[in-house]
């Protein structure tokens, strides 16, 4: 599974929700593909990456559209390539199921958020505030903000993920959403910090260059995969996995790990912040 690329893990997915749509057992599939089932497996779990001419063969056989055909054929040309940028949809649908599943089975997550409130401790009202300022389409809010909270099970289910969030120290003066939604997202953030396995670190303003300045990212390390990276922006979203650009976002953390306050001093200013937040008329 060390081998496991984001590109060939969401193949893999959609491959094994078709089959499963069209109620065709693995076994069966894989006679009527004439491979063995354990090779069917690989690829739905993303452990394999199956050809081009596979997935349309795979696809055929479970009555999948010729939309989802085309599409998951033109991603399978290239599955173990580097880079997997989207940009539109449904590519980003895609791409954000895949980050689902890669919270779900990562062991440690390290975040660097600048600007906002790490998504994985977003609070549904902020993300709402986010959404609903942000331009997104009325009909799609909902269902954006019930996985934005999703998310954070990985952090909060049995066996959780550790996760190691750098956060801007202006972020805990913003007002998204108005002084009440921003006054639940501290406390929220307060009680999500006494979590053993999250570890909160405030990035002062007053400080030197700082990779952060580049842009938010977050790592996911798992306990048989090689770890990967995402970014994202507005329009955007991008995974690496290739040792050379993971070791760079690694420095990253190094340097971040450097620069940030200590666990137990940001505990105490975004306790402070909260307060005085409190005590404003």
């Amino acid at each position: 599974m060390a081998g496991t690329t984001p590109k060939a893990r969401a193949i893999g997915t959609e491959l094994r929700a078709a089959r499963e749509a069209a109620g065709i057992g693995l076994r069966e599939l894989a006679d009527q593909l004439e491979t063995s089932h354990a090779t069917v497996s690989r690829w739905e779990t993303g452990a394999r990456s199956p050809k081009p001419e596979y997935v349309a063969a795979y696809l055929a056989k479970v009555g999948a559209s010729a939309e989802l055909r085309e599409q998951l054929v033109e991603l399978a040309r290239d599955p173990d390539g580097s880079h997997w940028l989207s940009v539109g949809m449904p590519d980003q649908h895609r791409q954000l199921a895949t980050l689902l599943e890669i919270e779900r089975e990562a062991t440690r997550i390290a975040t660097v958020s600048p600007l906002l409130i790490p998504g994985l401790l977003q609070t549904g009202d902020y993300a709402r505030a986010i959404m609903t300022t942000g331009g997104v389409p009325t009909a799609e809010i909902d269902t954006r903000v019930a996985v934005r909270v999703g998310r954070r099970e990985a952090i909060t289910r049995r066996n959780p993920a550790h996760l190691r969030a750098y956060i801007g120290e202006p972020v805990l003066a913003q007002m998204i959403g108005g002084p009440a939604i921003m006054f639940d997202q501290l406390q929220a953030l307060q009680k999500y910090g006494e979590l053993d396995n999250v570890e909160i670190r405030i990035i002062p303003t007053r400080t030197d260059w700082h990779p952060g300045l580049e842009g938010p990212f977050s790592l996911a390390e798992f306990r048989q995969r090689n770890p990967v990276v995402h970014l994202e922006n507005r329009v955007s979203a991008l995974f690496l996995h290739e040792p050379a650009e993971v070791d760079a976002y690694q420095a990253a953390l190094d340097r971040m790990e450097e620069i940030a306050m200590s666990s137990a001093a940001s505990a105490e200013l975004i306790v402070a912040v909260t307060k005085e937040m409190e005590t404003t008329p």
